[in-house]
């Protein structure tokens, strides 16, 4: 996919600095990158390494200190509400906390009638929205009628976590920013999420970015990987040439820190 070279989004000096003086923080220090249409993306890094604040960053959640982010190649521009809100219909976001990214006084019909009126399709007759929800909701595998006139909350975290990809499949956003979106779902349902997230970028062609400090994660779903440490990318490349053959003392950590069943696991580092 990446290979067609087409450019997405890109940052150029990107820093973000919280506080004045004595008590700054440089929580993302002159960071550059360049995603591609379609490319899966890896920010991997500990707790505090800085990529959450990127990731808010890139959707204008937070303002930029220096820097400038560009996006399908011309300088974002998100001064009004108006140029926010067309940016935000490109760029989405699922996020670790599901319970969290719902307003509970809506129900899933308007949760999902939302996406619908965001993309234009307020006219559109209520059989037809419905037949869109419909199909959104089997492409996570639930059902619509199921779910009508229910809350996110009577919903388990798995079913919370696949009715945000049924909003994206509704959306069809250019970028989708994945901030570590299967920590608090068990292992056979992550499998699941993850399944479904590849199957829409494959799908839509969208340019999906997974923030994340789980290495293995990243080797299994990214084309290319950038290492965060204290705000800066102290290593990036494809998924192979990062996790296979890493660099820097960072990364070879990070990738001995993923337990092997077939070794004896070392608790000295921890």
């Amino acid at each position: 996919m990446a290979n067609q070279k087409e450019l997405c989004l890109s940052g150029k000096g990107l820093t973000k600095i919280f506080g004045l003086g004595g008590r700054k923080t440089v929580a993302v220090d002159h960071v550059d990158f360049d995603f591609y249409k379609g490319e899966v993306v890896s920010i991997v890094g500990e707790s505090g390494s800085g990529k959450t604040t990127l990731a808010k960053m890139l959707l204008g959640l937070i303002s930029t200190t220096e820097g400038e982010i560009y996006f399908l190649g011309e300088k974002r521009d998100i001064r009004t509400h108006r140029k926010k809100k067309e940016y935000w219909k490109n760029i989405q976001a699922i996020f670790q906390d599901p319970f969290s990214s719902y307003n509970i006084f809506n129900k899933i019909d308007t949760v999902l009638l939302d996406c619908i009126h965001m993309r234009g399709g307020s006219r559109l007759p209520r059989a037809k929205k419905i037949e869109m929800m419909t199909e959104a909701c089997s492409f996570v595998n639930l059902k619509f009628e199921e779910l009508t006139n229910k809350y996110p909350f009577e919903l388990s975290g798995g079913q919370m976590q696949r009715l945000m990809i049924a909003r994206i499949f509704l959306l069809k956003p250019k970028i989708l920013l994945a901030d570590e979106p299967t920590s608090m779902i068990d292992a056979s349902s992550r499998a699941t999420i993850l399944d479904y997230l590849m199957k829409l970028r494959n799908e839509t062609g969208m340019t999906t970015i997974f923030i994340t400090h789980d290495i293995g994660l990243a080797y299994y779903v990214s084309d290319s990987v950038y290492i965060m440490e204290r705000g800066r990318f102290v290593e990036s490349g494809t998924a192979d040439e990062v996790i296979l053959y890493p660099r820097e003392a960072y990364t070879k950590r990070l990738i001995n820190d993923v337990p092997k069943i077939y070794e004896e696991w070392d608790l000295s580092t921890v």
